[in-house]
């Protein structure tokens, strides 16, 4: 009974790092429990139903979600919470909307008091339509997705299966010349098409965008990306013409700047939410053209507004990527219930294994504010603390250190606060990219950074999300917007692509000791651990004796 798990009735699951199965028991949870928090000895996860109807459309069963647990439990499991789980998962798919040949859009159960019971719900009742028969209700076509949000919310997940309009027919192949998708691309890609709409989570550096490309190629239609912002536009565009059959002329880019409509259109979240006068002009994108397919890039940031419009596209096949389900907002179940379940998750580790992604070595080092700047951070307003301890001198030390360790190899210094930056820019004699850079700067800056004619970058918050810097193998953090695990995710990603030399990737975290910096890092190290990082902790004097 030597497992390394112990699992409690209140559905959490305490896991022992150190223990020589804990990252098989790691790989077997993963698919169905989400990790709250992640010290370095004792990880402790919790089990959900959110997370049991994801493993659930992914295509994992009781049976398996039940084995995993007993495999590694150290003591007996619970009977009453094996009961659960297998209730629990055996909710999802008892209820399902489907197209009838004459009533249209319908709910049909396989289980009629389940049926009464929903039809009961207040919330439900001015969602359907007539009664066809026992087992069948008919259902308003533009509720389609309001009736998923609220049946999940009910604790009965209805399963979609009313199939999706096939959309204008456009042509993409993909180009696979000389490179091919990688295995479990072309799984997630198979996973999409089958489900017919859903979440595909894949690393950051493992070519979510290929996946993309690859639904794009199964469907051959005209397709709306939805992205974070203008550079990753612009870089989707790039690899979408290099990597398939498309021209330039066949993609259009819809955002601040520019409002082209193509068979193919990338447009950035931050247009879409533009409001004037209290609507959103440019929402009505979506019915621009008969759009056979709609891509979500980094689902997790996906703006609210958006999940409004979302609602309405549920006859559209929808393919969400990113490398993250938890959402700040807290809001995953508009994920699965909108956009759709998870299809395919591929685990970190697993594909570095495969050689796909550069290992990387996680590294926090813990400096001491100075006796001055102790006494002026304890008595510093709340809101001001944690600018304070993010900001001290000694980080400034520290990161040339780093810097002169790995001399030679490209390194990216990270932060939010500017004057920091622009101090560490100014010292360690590196450009600076920021809020108000140009996007033409920005991109030059890029661009020498990858050829190799600038070694060390210093980027502000604005490099979080999809910017390929392919050849950074050196990551510094000196702060970080407090504490999101997505941040981190995609930070890490920044660093964790394959290396050309198969260079080990280095990702420093460089925090105060003993200040609310330090309880922020904790709450991100969280991310990584679930994804099998070890995080070394080391003192900053030891890092400056070196």
């Amino acid at each position: 009974m030597n497992g390394p798990l112990i699992v409690q009735s209140d559905k959490t699951l305490l896991l022992e790092v150190d223990h020589e199965r804990a990252d098989a028991c790691r790989r077997a949870i993963a698919s169905f429990a989400e990790l709250e928090r992640a010290p370095e000895h004792i990880h402790t996860y919790r089990v959900t139903p959110l997370g049991l109807w994801n493993a659930r459309a992914a295509g994992h069963d009781a049976e398996q979600v039940v084995d995993a647990l007993v495999e590694f439990s150290r003591y007996p499991v619970p009977h009453a919470l094996l009961v659960d789980v297998a209730e629990t998962m055996a909710r999802y798919g008892r209820l399902t909307l489907s197209k009838h040949p004459v009533h249209g859009l319908v709910l049909t159960t396989t289980d009629r008091p389940v049926l009464e019971e929903i039809l009961r719900s207040k919330k439900v009742q001015p969602l359907v339509g007539a009664r066809i028969d026992p087992d069948t209700v008919a259902v308003h076509p533009s509720e389609r997705g309001q009736i998923k949000q609220t049946l999940l919310k009910l604790g009965w997940p209805a399963e979609d299966l009313a199939g999706y309009v096939d959309g204008e027919a456009h042509a993409i192949d993909l180009a696979e010349d000389g490179w091919a998708l990688r295995p479990y691309q072309r799984q997630a890609v198979e996973n999409f098409w089958h489900g017919g709409s859903g979440v595909v989570v894949l690393p950051c550096g493992a070519g979510k965008t290929l996946v993309g490309a690859g639904a794009m190629a199964e469907a051959k239609a005209t397709t709306l990306i939805l992205v974070t912002n203008t550079v990753s536009a612009r870089q989707w565009k790039h690899e979408l013409v290099k990597r398939t059959s498309l021209t330039e002329d066949e993609i259009g880019e819809y955002s601040g700047t520019k409002k082209e409509i193509r068979p193919v259109t990338i447009a950035t979240y931050q247009v879409l939410t533009t409001r004037r006068k209290g609507i959103y002009p440019h929402l009505e994108l979506f019915d621009s053209r008969d759009w056979g397919l709609i891509l979500y890039d980094e689902v997790h940031l996906l703006p609210a507004p958006v999940f409004k419009f979302t609602a309405d596209l549920q006859a559209r096949r929808r393919l969400g990527l990113t490398a993250t389900l938890v959402r700040e907002d807290g809001r995953e179940s508009d994920v699965f219930s909108l956009i759709g379940p998870k299809r395919f998750d591929a685990p970190w580790k697993e594909i570095e294994a495969q050689g796909y992604i550069a290992p990387a070595d996680c590294v926090e080092v813990r400096v001491d504010l100075t006796d001055s700047e102790r006494l002026a951070y304890a008595t510093a307003e709340a809101e001001e603390k944690y600018r304070f301890c993010a900001t001290t001198a000694t980080k400034r030390k520290v990161t040339e250190a780093i810097v002169r360790k790995f001399a030679g190899q490209q390194i990216l210094v990270i932060g939010q606060y500017i004057d920091q930056l622009d101090e560490l820019g100014e010292h360690l004699d590196a450009p600076v990219i920021k809020g108000e850079t140009s996007n033409a700067q920005r991109e030059k800056l890029f661009d020498a950074f990858r050829e190799g004619e600038i070694s060390v970058l210093v980027v502000s918050k604005v490099a979080n999300f999809s910017i390929d810097l392919p050849e950074a193998t050196v990551a510094i953090q000196v702060s970080g917007t407090f504490g999101s695990r997505q941040e981190e995710a995609q930070r890490l990603g920044r660093v964790l692509r394959p290396k050309a030399d198969g260079h080990q990737a280095h990702f420093y975290s460089v925090v105060a000791r003993d200040t609310i910096d330090q309880d922020f890092a904790a709450h991100r190290q969280r991310f990584l651990a679930e994804q099998g990082y070890a995080y070394r902790i080391v003192d900053a004097d030891s890092l400056l004796a070196e």
